[in-house]
C-alpha cells in the first residue's frame, strides 16, 4: 500500500466533470420545464400512439416531481390497441428515463451519501440488468434511483434501455388493459 503522500491528486475541474454538471444541470431544467408546461404536455394524448410516446418520453423524464402516464396509458388502453399502446409507451418511458441515467452520470456529488442511493449502488453492482429489468416491471418510484446508480457505474446504455423496456413493455400493456376493462365497467 502506498503512503498517502505519494498519490497524485486529480484534479476537481476535468473534462468528465464539467460533462457530470452538464448532465445534472440538463436533467434538472427538464424536470423544472415539464412541471411548469404539464397542460400542454396532456393535451398530446389526441394524437394516438405519437402522443402516447411522446407523454410517456416526457412524464419519464421528469425527476424531481414524478408525473404519473399511467393514468394516459389505461385511458388510452381502453380506446386504441392496449398492446401496442403498451408496447409504444414502454419504450416511450424508457428513452425518458434517461435523464436517470444522466443525472447518475453527472450528479454524483449532489447524491453520493443517500442511503437509497448507496443500497441502489450495490444492487446494480452485484445484479445491474436484473435490477433494472425488475424496477421497471414493477410499479414504482425506485426507478429513477437505479437509473442514477447505472449512470454512475456506466453501466451500457444499450443494456439500461433494452432491459428498462423489457420491465416496462409488459407493465404498460397490464395499465392499458385496464382501461379496457374499466371501459367494459362503465354504463354506456
Amino acid at each position: 500500500m502506498e503512503p498517502a503522500e505519494n498519490k497524485v491528486k486529480k484534479p476537481f475541474w476535468t473534462r468528465e466533470r464539467y460533462f457530470q454538471i452538464l448532465a445534472l444541470l440538463f436533467a434538472i431544467a427538464l424536470s423544472v420545464f415539464l412541471v411548469i408546461n404539464r397542460a400542454k404536455v396532456a393535451e398530446l394524448a389526441g394524437y394516438g400512439y405519437l402522443g402516447i410516446f411522446i407523454i410517456s418520453i416526457i412524464s419519464s423524464a421528469s425527476i424531481v416531481l414524478p408525473v404519473p402516464s399511467w393514468i394516459l396509458v389505461a385511458t388510452l388502453g381502453g380506446i386504441l390497441n392496449p398492446v401496442l399502446v403498451g408496447i409504444v409507451s414502454g419504450i416511450g418511458g424508457t428513452i425518458g428515463e434517461m435523464t436517470g441515467y444522466l443525472l447518475g452520470y453527472g450528479g454524483r456529488l449532489a447524491i453520493d451519501n443517500v442511503p437509497l442511493y448507496n443500497t441502489m449502488v450495490k444492487w446494480m453492482t452485484k445484479w445491474g440488468s436484473v435490477t433494472i429489468f425488475v424496477l421497471a416491471l414493477i410499479p414504482n418510484p425506485l426507478f429513477d434511483v437505479a437509473g442514477a446508480a447505472a449512470g454512475l457505474l456506466r453501466f451500457p446504455l444499450w443494456k439500461f434501455i433494452i432491459f428498462g423496456a423489457a420491465g416496462r413493455i409488459p407493465k404498460n400493456i397490464f395499465f392499458a388493459y385496464l382501461g379496457v376493462w374499466g371501459f367494459h365497467l362503465l354504463p354506456m
